[in-house]
């Protein structure tokens, strides 16, 4: 049991107890942070004359192999440490004597695991925003293309009014540009370094922790030593955007799914993004989308998990809170591997334009149309929304749509009914005459996707 402390104990801790209390078998990946950490953490030392230069430069080169080790595979991590700050340090000292014992002077594990985590989840905010920008990248590319796209737009699941792919696709854009303001956010409020807070009450060595902050890229140290090792807000929010991400891609998944069947065919998967049946050989899944919508549940449940965690905790550090890594990590990676994989299968699906437009035809979705063409003659709302609904029925009886009723059976209704009423309810009609910024009339769209094109390319 190779660990940092014991020097108060006459007995050995229990195998099974330190195999409990071990981290090693998960926080071992967070060996990069917590190398480069105290590299950081030597440097401010020998600036303020804690260390020598001498002792400076051998304990970073004794860092420095073993970061390359590591890096190399040539050193593998092992189970006999407790965690990776012991495995780091043991090995150091093993490569450069006594004067590795002196790593440690002015810090303790706890600011060290808050300054390795806090590390590790500011890269992995800025890879998921990167992400993230590639997914908007895609979306803008459909968008761009579809613009005179027409397709039902949907309330409860039902044909509701005339859209276009573009303006459909442009939700789910504003859905995941508000996810990356959540990184942008997340990562201006967690940018701070809280090695040299010490276990809770910082230390009596002349640290200078703005220099540690500098050097490790904060924008300075954190304002108090207590709240440095007990907080993992950060963590919290960060998880709390991620289960964001996977809901809005989840929804974006059923209704992928949803698409894809047969009653629907509104999109073709590639087959480089689809699966087929053991015993079906008709069958063609969307396998990706279903999954996607899956691991969804496995990112809510990191999230409540350290939730619940951090819920009974007093200040400062408690063990509990070494049960913020895995689930937090596994949950990282999903949203970090379900983001390109998606976006992989919408750049590769092809879209049935011409089954989007009669199914927004035989969907009545001009329905509310006819309506407004009615107003514009003189007949009141109530009335012409009625009017309107008649038709809607007698189509049903006679399985048609509303663009394939006769002039005559138009005016058995109403007699305002002329010839334009057929140009006032087509597909190009119903969407080109909603104007409003935010619609899907190709003059506003084209507008809203300049902007976009401009702030993805800031």
């Amino acid at each position: 049991m190779a660990q940092l402390w014991g020097g108060r104990f006459t007995k050995q801790t229990d195998q099974m107890v330190y195999d409990f209390n071990a981290s090693i078998l998960f926080d071992q990946r967070l060996y990069r942070q917590d190398i480069e950490g105290s590299m950081a953490h030597v440097k401010m030392l020998a600036k303020q004359k804690i260390l020598t230069e001498d002792e400076r430069d051998e304990i970073l080169r004794g860092l420095a192999s073993i970061l390359a080790d590591m890096e190399s595979g040539a050193l593998a991590v092992t189970a006999e440490y407790e965690d990776i700050h012991s495995f780091v340090e043991a090995n150091l000292i093993d490569r450069i004597g006594d004067v590795g014992k002196k790593l440690h002077t002015g810090r303790s594990r706890n600011d060290q695991v808050a300054l390795d985590m806090r590390m590790y989840v500011r890269e992995q905010v800025q890879k998921t925003d990167g992400l993230l920008k590639e997914l908007l990248e895609v979306l803008l590319g459909i968008m761009e293309e579809n613009v005179a796209t027409y397709m039902p737009g949907f309330t409860h699941l039902q044909k509701a009014q005339p859209v276009t792919l573009a303006h459909h696709m442009g939700a789910y854009f504003e859905m995941f540009r508000r996810d990356r303001e959540r990184m942008a956010d997340i990562y201006r409020r967690m940018n701070y370094c809280p090695l040299g807070a010490g276990a809770l009450a910082g230390t009596t060595y002349p640290l200078d922790r703005d220099y540690t902050a500098e050097l490790l890229g904060f924008a300075g140290p954190t304002r108090n030593s207590m709240d440095s090792v007990a907080d993992r807000d950060y963590l919290i929010e960060y998880l709390s955007a991620l289960a964001t991400i996977m809901m809005h891609l989840s929804r974006f998944s059923e209704e992928i799914i949803i698409w894809n069947s047969n009653e629907y065919r509104f999109v073709e998967i590639d087959d480089s993004y689809s699966t087929g049946s053991s015993i079906m050989p008709q069958k063609k899944n969307p396998d990706i989308a279903e999954l996607v919508r899956g691991k969804t549940g496995r990112v809510y449940g990191a999230l409540m998990g350290l939730l619940v965690t951090m819920k009974g905790i007093p200040l400062a550090y408690n063990k509990d809170m070494q049960e913020d890594k895995e689930g937090a990590f596994d949950a990282i990676d999903t949203v970090n591997s379900c983001l390109p994989l998606f976006a992989g299968m919408l750049a590769t699906m092809s879209f049935r334009k011409d089954v989007m437009e009669a199914s927004a035809k035989n969907g009545f979705t001009n329905a509310t149309d006819v309506a407004d063409y009615l107003v514009g003659r003189g007949v009141p709302f109530r009335d012409a929304h009625s009017i309107s609904g008649k038709l809607v029925l007698a189509c049903i009886a006679a399985d048609k749509a509303l663009d394939d009723l006769t002039l005559e059976e138009f005016r058995k209704e109403s007699p305002v009914f002329d010839e334009d009423i057929y140009e006032a309810i087509s597909m190009k009609t119903c969407v080109e005459k909603r104007l409003t910024y935010g619609a899907p009339g190709e003059e506003m769209m084209r507008r809203v996707i300049a902007e976009c094109r401009e702030y993805l390319e800031k």
